[in-house]
């Protein structure tokens, strides 16, 4: 059985939808076209997230990063689109994408969005002492 890109972002119940907590994936092999000249277009994606409900399947995360290598998009919609698709499937209580694209032309380019819940406020950050 071949593997094949899907758009479908699968979920799973949150184990600890009682506490806010942090799930980063660091996605190294993101690949999609450039509109202009349909040479390939390489990033590395960090997406951090706090679940509210559920969480997204692994697998089907991989499968939705891979259903991008063919298509052609500017950085700023791809990172956009995959920060909307997220938002859609679990509507994180935070949610941050940032996508950092290989050197083009000498410039690098790093593109960033945010969602948060309209009823969600983050806990005040915790100053610990520092390590001896």
């Amino acid at each position: 059985m071949t593997t094949q890109p899907s758009r479908d972002l699968e979920t799973f119940p949150n184990p600890s939808p009682e506490r806010d907590y942090t799930i980063r994936f660091v996605i190294p092999e993101f690949t999609c076209l450039c509109p202009r000249t349909g040479q390939p277009d390489f990033a590395t994606f960090y997406i951090d997230y706090i679940p509210e409900a559920t969480c997204v399947e692994l697998k089907s995360l991989k499968l939705y990063m891979w259903s991008f290598r063919d298509e052609g998009a500017f950085h700023e919609a791809v990172t956009n689109r995959i920060t909307d698709d997220i938002v859609a499937a679990i509507a994180p209580r935070f949610l941050r994408v940032t996508g950092r694209f290989n050197v083009r032309g000498g410039i690098y380019t790093d593109v960033t969005t945010e969602h948060r819940a309209t009823d969600w406020q983050p806990a005040p950050p915790v100053q610990l002492p520092p390590r001896e």
